[in-house]
């Protein structure tokens, strides 16, 4: 589990490094988000995971905020979070999903980190090609729970792939975008 949050938030942190800068504001793949808008929500989700582990209050990322330093922050507070294993066992409250931290954070990662990065990669033009242990993750967790990801603001209708289409076009269509 470590290991696969470690790489999705490696890359993640890269595509934050790598947007050129006249790119924030451009169209992200969520309607209505810029690139800067998708990046601020993970790191306000990865915000809330640590909150609802330590009980203290968090904040999105604000205009002006260094989003490569809160995404790092961010991350470096679930990775020390993961390594204690008092902390990565900890049950989570029903905001979560009752989930202990570490099955929250394998959820999040592959199913807001993984494909918002994506999403990130694609509004600002670089590489879209997503971790395969991962996108195997996230189809196994969101799968089973296509009524429930329906829901306004969550993820879009299907989107119909192709016989042959590889398991990250496949997912990608599953959650709504077009590939």
């Amino acid at each position: 589990m470590q290991e696969l949050y470690e790489r999705i938030s490696a890359r993640f942190g890269e595509l934050i490094i790598n947007c050129p800068p006249d790119r924030w504001e451009d169209p992200s793949p969520c309607p209505g988000w810029t690139a800067w808008d998708v990046a601020a929500h993970v790191v306000s989700n990865h915000r809330r995971a640590v909150a609802g582990l330590t009980g203290s209050s968090y904040s999105a990322p604000g205009r002006g905020e260094d989003l490569l330093q809160a995404w790092e922050s961010a991350s470096r507070d679930i990775k020390a979070a993961l390594r204690d294993p008092a902390r990565a066992g900890t049950l989570l409250g029903e905001e979560f999903g009752s989930f202990p931290f570490t099955e929250f954070v394998r959820r999040m990662a592959c199913a807001d980190t993984l494909i918002h990065g994506w999403d990130l990669a694609r509004a600002t033009g670089q590489d879209e090609t997503l971790d395969p242990e991962a996108v195997a993750v996230a189809a196994e967790i969101l799968l089973p729970e296509d009524d429930d990801i329906r829901m306004p603001r969550a993820f879009g209708s299907k989107v119909s792939s192709a016989a042959d289409a590889d398991a990250q076009t496949r997912l990608l269509n599953f959650l709504g975008r077009s590939v």
